[in-house]
This record gives structure tokens, C-alpha cells and sequence, in this order.
């Protein structure tokens, strides 16, 4: 029997979280899902953070990924809206560590490139290239659930390699990988 896994890509976002999940059989990859959570009708952010710890914790339980692939957040001039992502992709990053599994984040720009072959591509260039790779019939309206697709879709093309980004087996590997930041 081939090796097997699945693979949970995950777009943070405190308006819309989009995430995609395929299973790697051998050296393919096959399309499972992808879709969006939408959080514009909550104004609590708290409530907000709850929802995306809940659904990738749904997520999680009920299709059994072996690893996750998140998009890190990136450096904007607006410290607001980074922080606001950082704290949606943490919750994001902790439902998967409480459940054990290895967590990899990836720049946009690593994604990009990794899909389209241009860091700088756009998300309707990444959309379509999902669309031709995969053999998707459609896609969706808002492409935040192609950015979830796309991070797990880089994972498993950078497999192997041996600098792929930050990974994280559980609490103790996160901790330990970021002691420094930490002060005591």
C-alpha cells in the first residue's frame, strides 16, 4: 500500500480563515476540500479568535490531517492588522499543536512561488494554477480558501527539502524553538 497522508492548508484571517486539505498518496497529490470561514458578522474579536479554534479543531477531527501548513503572517506598515493576523493564526497554530500534529508556516511569498514559480504572482494567478494542477471544475468567489489550498499544496511540494520554514511538533518544540524570545 502507497504512503498516505493529509495535509490541512490553512490561510489565518480574522474576516474570512480559508483552508483547503489534500491527501498525498505516494508521490500525488489528490484535492479533499476547500473552503471559508466567515467572521465579518462578529465584532468581538474574542469571539472571533473562539471560531477559528473551534473550526480548525473541526477540521482536525474530522478529516485526520497528518500535518498542517499555515501562511505565516506578513510584515505590512499596518501593526494593527498584523497583529490582529498573528493572533488568528496562533489560535490557528494551537489547535493543531494541542492535538500533536507537526505545524509548518510559510511565507506568502514562499507560496507563491512555490504554486506559480512567482513570489509575487497574484491570488487569482495562484487560484488558477490550483485549478489546472488539481483538476478543480471551479472556483470559489472569495480565493481565501485557494490561499488555505495553496499552503498545503507548497507543503507538500517542499517535502524533503531541508529548510522549509518553521515546523513545530507540539508545545515543547515550540517553546524550545523560541526560547529566546521568551524572557524568563
Amino acid at each position: 500500500m502507497a504512503n498516505e497522508k493529509i495535509i490541512l492548508g490553512i490561510d489565518p484571517g480574522t474576516t474570512i480563515m480559508g483552508f483547503g486539505l489534500i491527501k498525498v498518496v505516494g508521490k500525488k497529490m489528490e484535492f479533499i476540500q476547500m473552503n471559508e470561514l466567515l467572521l465579518q458578522k462578529y465584532n468581538d474579536p474574542y469571539t472571533k479568535l473562539k471560531l477559528i479554534f473551534e473550526r480548525t479543531i473541526e477540521l482536525i477531527d474530522t478529516y485526520h490531517p497528518d500535518e498542517i501548513a499555515i501562511e505565516a503572517p506578513f510584515f505590512g506598515k499596518n501593526v494593527q492588522s498584523m497583529l490582529k493576523l498573528g493572533r488568528a493564526q496562533g489560535v490557528a497554530m494551537a489547535a493543531g499543536l494541542s492535538r500533536q500534529i507537526p505545524i509548518t508556516e510559510y511565507l506568502p511569498k514562499k507560496i507563491k512561488m512555490a504554486i506559480t514559480g512567482n513570489g509575487n504572482a497574484s491570488k487569482e494567478q495562484v487560484a488558477k494554477m490550483l485549478q489546472s494542477v488539481l483538476g478543480l471544475k471551479t472556483l470559489p468567489k472569495n480565493l481565501d480558501s485557494t490561499d488555505g489550498l495553496a499552503a498545503a499544496v507548497c507543503h507538500f511540494y517542499n517535502e524533503g527539502r531541508v529548510e522549509v520554514g518553521k515546523s513545530y511538533t507540539g508545545w515543547d518544540a515550540f517553546v524550545k524553538q523560541n526560547e529566546k524570545r521568551v524572557k524568563k
